[in-house]
């Protein structure tokens, strides 16, 4: 269902939020459960969390949300937004439209895919003043860690990054090469040194080297070039170095369950790595990847479904921490439509609007419920960036929301994505649960999968101690 308000002419939408607010709903999804609920904000901030039927503070505005469900905003820290540099790719204006509609109020861009890269604190610079008066969620960054700028990582971090991307394979993108073995060691003691995380994507340059290289049309080709063996030796040399240094490692967008058993061991061990997995592995399989449909396409690659079930296994054990898009579009063209050719086509899965949906959809499948949901997309993400006022209803968190009618369903249509590109491979699939509207802040900045008013976001640099 759609909102009611009373009154409505007060509405908190299109640029001035109200001093006071209360969103009441059936089902609010707290750290501690979903439960009935009266949620209080106050200058964009949750002040309380009362019973569903408290009245509400005298002269606040009141949203009731009837039966749907108000979740925590989703805070999406796998986003590449590709801006400035590769505009036509993407956009921070497009990003966060699509970032918006789909229930998530906070992105962390990725260093890589714009030009200049986050490399330097004078590319940060680049990045920020473009993306200043163009964002409809909040967006921060990440840096990048590429040979030769050892000497930049303590000035980025110092300049509000949320930790330091690196590739152990070529990226895809000349501007951004990957990291030896040797400089990976030097860049995580470095950023040990001062309390830096590095994420990395994490694939065995030497496994991949030796897998087979067939272009064309067939997906088992491309599944067969990309080895789980391959993530699996890269996890198993970063969680060694971590281990050593006593330093902080982050896996990105697993995708191999062969690694869950290292990482569930490090764990246990106090070695402080977490990892992530995104909705399209699990959601999509390899089995139903139709040759040429090179919309599947991503690095690493949908793996099968056996594979499939021992990842949500481990989201629901906690050994993965989180799920986020890796949203990492292209222009039609550089999807090789035209071909099909899988080894030519860009390997990225647009899903930012998605995301919310696409793992409720397996999600209830599979007997989890949406609590489950909002910690893997809401509050692993925020802990993992330390998002602090981020990732929860709670008070004195942001009052970052996403209302979700969580029985509605609705097909995929790419033209109506807000993504700047319109090629998905959701397209076509029913989905349960839509999102009815996004909030940040207490202003609403989505409804009905369309931006509600101008950009609101805003400009995030990590907090430090």
């Amino acid at each position: 269902m759609s909102p009611t308000r009373k009154n409505p002419a007060t509405a908190p939408t299109g640029g001035h939020p109200v001093q006071e607010l209360v969103l009441r709903s059936t089902r609010v999804v707290t750290p501690e459960g979903e439960r009935p609920a009266a949620v209080e904000v106050r200058d964009g901030t949750i002040t309380a969390v009362r019973a569903h039927d408290e009245p509400p503070p005298h002269g606040a505005e009141v949203v009731d949300l009837g039966d749907d469900v108000l979740l925590p905003g989703l805070v999406d820290t796998h986003v590449h937004v590709n801006d400035p540099g590769r505009t036509e790719w993407e956009g921070f204006a497009t990003a966060t439209a699509a970032a918006a509609a789909g229930g998530v109020t906070t992105v962390v861009d990725m260093p890589l895919n714009s030009i200049p890269p986050t490399t330097t604190t004078a590319h940060l610079d680049v990045k920020r003043g473009t993306a200043r008066g163009k964002v409809h969620t909040d967006v921060g960054f990440w840096g990048g860690a590429v040979p030769g700028n050892l000497p930049d990582l303590r000035p980025l971090h110092d300049a509000g990054v949320f930790g330091f991307k690196c590739f152990l394979l070529p990226s895809g993108v000349d501007e951004f090469p990957q990291l030896t073995p040797p400089e990976v060691e030097a860049a995580l003691a470095e950023l040990t040194g001062f309390g830096g995380l590095l994420i990395v994507h994490a694939e065995d340059p030497g496994t991949i080297g030796g897998a087979p290289q067939r272009p064309g049309r067939r997906y088992a080709d491309f599944l067969a070039s990309r080895p789980p063996a391959a993530e699996d030796r890269a996890v198993e040399g970063l969680v060694a170095l971590a281990a050593r240094l006593d330093a902080r490692v982050h896996v990105l967008h697993l995708s191999s369950a062969s690694a869950l058993p290292l990482i569930a061991a490090a764990k246990r061990d106090g070695v402080r790595v977490t990892v992530e997995t995104c909705p399209h592995f699990l959601t999509l399989t390899a089995e139903e990847v139709p040759d040429g449909a090179t919309e599947f396409k991503c690095c690493p690659p949908i793996r099968e479904a056996a594979n499939q079930d021992a990842l949500w296994q481990a989201l629901a054990d906690g050994t993965v921490d989180c799920v986020v898009s890796d949203h990492s579009p292209s222009t039609i063209g550089l999807k090789a439509k035209d071909t099909g050719d899988f080894a030519a086509a860009w390997g990225g899965i647009s899903s930012l609007q998605l995301g919310l949906s696409a793992v409720w959809t397996e999600a209830r499948r599979r007997g989890h419920t949406l609590a489950d949901v909002a910690r893997w997309m809401s509050a692993g993400p925020a802990a993992l960036a330390g998002l602090t006022a981020k990732g929860a209803i709670a008070a004195g968190r942001d009052a970052d929301f996403a209302v979700l009618d969580p029985d509605a369903v609705f097909t995929v249509d790419p033209a109506r994505l807000r993504h700047r590109n319109p090629i998905t491979a959701y397209a076509g699939r029913t989905l349960h649960g839509v999102v009815r509207s996004s909030w940040l802040r207490g202003e609403r900045i989505a409804v009905d999968g369309a931006v509600d008013g101008p950009p609101r976001g805003r400009l995030l640099s990590a907090r430090r101690p």
